[in-house]
């Protein structure tokens, strides 16, 4: 029977320099910034789910000349119905871009920090987390 050895790995003392300081620093504001994208994508699905749902709804109106309210800012304007429902495709496109950029944002964060976790990993192995807390 063959005998298995296990190796023990005791942790290192890691000498920190400045460059790597500077890393997980960058490490911690692009976490930060990627999570305030996804909150902020959230939001703005959200919004769009709510323009989606007011156009659904106009749509089954029966009365075809009937002004619709229609908020701008804190005032409400009243246009006919295909005007509003024009006025939510538009706002439905800006938001479906905006949401389109935010996502380009978060992946091109997500490469950065993949790089940056090779690195720090590389140089200080289990002596750092770099994983996100789910709590």
């Amino acid at each position: 029977m063959a005998a298995t050895m296990k190796k023990t790995v005791a942790v290192e003392d890691v000498n920190v320099t400045f460059e790597d300081q500077k890393k997980i620093n960058t490490f911690a504001r692009n976490t930060n910034r990627m999570t305030e994208f996804k909150d902020e994508i959230e939001s703005k699905k959200k919004s769009l789910q709510n323009l989606q749902d007011a156009s659904d709804d106009l749509m089954m109106a029966e009365d075809d000349t009937l002004l619709v309210p229609y908020q701008i800012g804190d005032v409400f304007i009243s246009h006919t119905q295909e005007e509003t429902q024009e006025m939510l495709e538009a706002a439905k496109e800006q938001l479906q871009q905006e949401i389109k950029d935010l996502e380009g944002k978060v992946s091109a964060i997500q490469q950065v920090l993949g790089d940056l976790k090779v690195q720090l990993y590389a140089k200080f192995g289990n002596n750092i987390n770099l994983e996100a807390d789910e709590s």
